[in-house]
């Protein structure tokens, strides 16, 4: 299978990485010249443990046109950024193309449904930390799962092929039945912790066992899961303050993607995650206060580090 992924950040580079050892087709689609030119010339590393292991050298690319038609693109870009790479990817979809979104936040699917047809476009959630050292060098900061699944029933034995060719490359990945639930389920989980953990500089552990941040934390997920509620979305646990919590200290250690965007300097996914809350707050007639609030906060914090 050949394999295309767009982004070459941390997950991006963690995932072509491991798909790369595994010995499959790969190329990386990237527009940051830089980041191309040093994976270029020193290959692509994943730290594990404090151990650097051998570099692979995946392909990779700024001009999509140069990369021919891909039989699966995976799409890892920042959330803000999905319309301009699928226009951008358009040259390596084909007819049987699988297009799959493993992206943080909401609004990914439709972006890419505006390009692609529905029956070809896979969804999905992934667990793995990641945390980006360097151009083309990339911490593997935690396990985890990774959901995937169809839009229509009829990408169903799609879904399933990406999972073999995944699990192939020690990507532990299960296929759902219904994404949107799987998707709101991962998002509630952000909304409580990245912000948070951007604003304070802390790591997630933090958000689990600090009361005053567990009770920001709380209301936040609460919003949330209310907004999905109206929906008519169930997330995939029972309690989805008790899910946060326990994902926050599963992954103590782990920096949040939001709080290394503010270390760096770059613009954050806040608009994809407690943004996208409140605005369906809004649109619903749902309350949001503490989305609002770190949603303010955020780009608050980018706006100082643009200064």
């Amino acid at each position: 299978m050949k394999i295309f992924i767009a982004g070459a950040g941390a997950m991006g580079s963690l995932f072509a990485g491991m798909l790369a050892e595994a010995g499959h087709e790969l190329c990386l689609l990237e527009k940051d010249a830089g980041r191309v030119n040093a994976i270029q010339c020193f290959g692509l590393s994943i730290e594990r443990d404090g151990v650097e292991l051998p570099a692979t050298r995946p392909a990779i690319t700024s001009n999509v046109g140069d990369a021919g038609i891909a039989d699966l693109l995976v799409l890892l870009v920042k959330a803000y950024d999905t319309e301009h790479a699928i226009q951008a990817c358009l040259p390596a979809i084909g007819s049987h193309t699988m297009v799959l979104t493993l992206q943080n936040g909401l609004g990914n699917i439709e972006a890419i449904a505006g390009h692609v047809p529905q029956d070809m476009i896979l969804a999905g959630i992934t667990a793995h930390g990641a945390t980006l050292l360097g151009n083309g060098r990339v911490r593997h900061a935690g396990w985890g799962d990774t959901v995937i699944g169809a839009l229509l029933p009829e990408g169903g034995m799609r879904a399933y092929a990406v999972q073999d060719v995944f699990q192939s490359a020690g990507i532990q990945t299960m296929v759902t039945g219904d994404i949107h639930s799987v998707i709101w389920g991962k998002l509630l989980v952000n909304v409580g912790i990245n912000a948070l953990t951007a604003c304070m500089g802390v790591k997630n552990g933090r958000v689990g066992n600090m009361q005053h941040l567990y009770a920001v934390m709380g209301r936040a997920v609460v919003e949330g899961a209310a907004v999905a509620g109206r929906l008519g979305i169930a997330p995939p646990y029972s309690d989805p303050v008790a899910r946060t919590a326990d994902v926050s200290r599963a992954t103590a250690e782990n920096i949040s993607s939001m709080l290394q965007d503010i270390r760096s300097g770059r613009r954050t996914e806040i608009d994809s995650i407690n943004g996208i809350v409140e605005a369906y707050g809004k649109s619903l007639g749902v309350a949001t206060p503490v989305n609002s609030m770190l949603t303010c906060l955020i780009k608050s914090f980018e706006k100082a580090a643009m200064v």
